[in-house]
């Protein structure tokens, strides 16, 4: 187990082979909603130590700055989540996806962007496995040998 402390101005990269996971804290108890194929709402109810988790299927500098803004975009827009259903052709061009709550799974073996549960997210083959929990002051990794790095929002 691997603790990691970030605040509210902060998102931690974890760096894959082939993929980058962006996660940062929500910073204030609020509502956001998910859309779901079957043309529902679902509605979250955050608190401020939740998680915003988005994976990119890429890494370096441009999917830092796509995670980063997909980030901006949930956290301080309140933009709803969009769920695609399980056989979407989009789904195969998605860059980036992302996941919201106090605990997330990574997962190589899922469709990006049809999963209306929101503790699991698909990441890239490195980084499949870990799980990411809250903390107050971060975040709790289930592995201590993870490549990372923390930048300012």
């Amino acid at each position: 187990m691997k603790k990691i402390d970030i605040n509210p101005s902060e998102v931690l990269f974890l760096i894959g082979d082939t993929g980058t996971v962006g996660i940062l804290k929500v910073s204030d108890e609020k509502m956001l909603f998910i859309g779901t194929p079957e043309k529902e709402e679902i509605v979250l109810y955050l608190e401020k130590d939740d998680l915003i988790a988005v994976s990119a299927f890429g890494t370096g500098e441009k999917y830092e700055k796509g995670i980063k803004s997909m980030a901006y975009i949930t956290r301080e827009m309140e933009s709803p989540i969009i769920v695609l259903p399980k056989d979407h052709p989009s789904s195969k061009r998605l860059k980036m996806v992302l996941s919201v709550g106090e605990s997330i799974r990574l997962d190589c073996d899922i469709t990006p962007g049809t999963h209306p549960e929101q503790d699991i997210l698909c990441s890239c083959n490195s980084l499949s496995g870990l799980k990411i929990e809250k903390s107050k002051s971060g975040v709790i990794i289930n592995n201590n040998k993870i490549n990372y790095k923390i930048e300012k929002l």
